[in-house]
């Protein structure tokens, strides 16, 4: 079977760079497409994904006028047009189109911070500059969070996006932006009402950053959204659910409750059966039988807490089922927990493992089982 091809080089590959070039070539008199092409896909084999975007700036930058306003002018004379407006989600746009990002802060950070918001401004409509705005928050904090404002009530929904994106405090892979949920909260509430899935899930899943260090001011923040009405109902319901993803695993009460799951709700726990031993590399038997005596919505998941190397037990939730208890019925579940052995982020130890069942966030039942090499 052929090896597939690797992200870098879907992305970063002779034709998506000679697409690039002739878009710099068609726009900028003397542009050597050509000559770009040959000088990019040179180090590629020896450069990652984040790495081979460095060094196409490189190679577009030596062809470009030097002094900043000039540089900024030809890559926006070169753009595309921008992505199309009439869409609503998953339009990202083209990895190629992030240059402009790379080079507005290498040159317009310090002494052309306007020019380059501008810049930044009119690239994001192609492709997103989630990772470059962050260098201009840290250095400009009131001068780039005044544009945001602005911003947060473009035409173009993929600007709009970039005023929730580019300021979530643990965006993958980007540098830390250095700002508070109380800077950050209320350009949220500009935007949660936007009509756009694409917005709506970037402050879901802003709000869910949040939400690992300030858990109370994310509930807080969606209950007024709730009230406000600003965004219409089954929209700001999805936005609420995986707003609150982190919170429902780790059982936060306030989070449980808007979400319509009471963590005291009165459910008896039938059986709670699990195998007393599994091997490394096999799969563990759980079995639930749960009963309420009125109907009560649950969120069932279990809990393992595996062994680490120096004896202590590390816990981490996993998914079951999310479902409603009809009154005085009987719900079973059963689940065969893999037990991986070249998990890449963990490590398995043979000894005293447990198992525990948490319903609406609250341990409920555990056992102990026994892992074996």
């Amino acid at each position: 079977m052929a090896d597939s091809v690797s992200l870098k080089d879907q992305l970063f590959n002779a034709e998506t760079i000679g697409e690039l070039a002739a878009e710099y070539a068609a726009a900028l008199p003397g542009f050597d497409g050509a000559g770009f092409v040959e000088t990019a896909l040179s180090r590629f084999p020896e450069l990652g994904l984040l790495e081979r975007m460095e060094w196409m700036a490189d190679c577009l930058e030596a062809q470009l006028p030097s002094a900043f306003p000039a540089m900024a002018n030809a890559l926006v004379a070169a753009m595309p047009a921008p992505l199309d407006v009439g869409k609503s989600d998953n339009d990202f746009g083209k990895f190629v189109h992030g240059l402009p990002g790379i080079l507005a802060v290498r040159n317009g950070l310090e002494d052309h911070r306007d020019r380059a918001l501008d810049l930044l401004h009119a690239a994001t409509r192609r492709f997103s500059m989630e990772f470059y705005i962050r260098p201009f928050l840290n250095r400009w904090p009131e001068e780039t969070l005044a544009r945001l404002w602005q911003w947060a009530e473009d035409d173009h929904y993929h600007v709009r996006r970039l005023v929730s994106e580019g300021t979530r405090p643990k965006l993958p892979w980007a540098k830390a932006v250095n700002l508070t949920p109380e800077q950050t909260l209320p350009l949220l509430d500009r935007l949660h009402g936007d009509p756009t899935r694409y917005v709506t899930r970037s402050v879901a899943n802003h709000l869910n950053d949040i939400a690992k260090t300030a858990p109370e001011r994310v509930v807080t923040q969606l209950q007024n959204w709730h009230a406000a009405g600003q965004q219409q109902g089954k929209e700001l319901d999805w936005m609420t659910r995986h707003a609150l993803r982190t919170l429902v695993k780790t059982g936060d009460p306030g989070a449980l409750l808007l979400l319509g799951f009471d963590p005291e709700a009165d459910i008896e726990v039938v059986s709670f059966d699990v195998s007393a031993q599994a091997r490394i590399g096999e799969r563990l038997s759980l079995g639930v039988a749960l009963k309420a005596r009125q109907r009560t919505p649950v969120i069932v998941d279990y809990v393992f807490w595996r062994q680490r190397a120096n004896g202590t037990l590390a816990p981490k939730v996993h998914k079951m089922r999310q479902v409603v208890l009809k009154p005085g019925e009987v719900l079973r579940l059963d689940k065969a927990h893999h037990l991986k052995g070249d998990a890449t982020t963990y490590t398995l130890f043979p000894g005293a493992q447990r198992m525990g069942l948490q319903i609406n966030g609250r341990v409920v039942a555990t056992r102990e089982f026994e892992l074996l090499a």
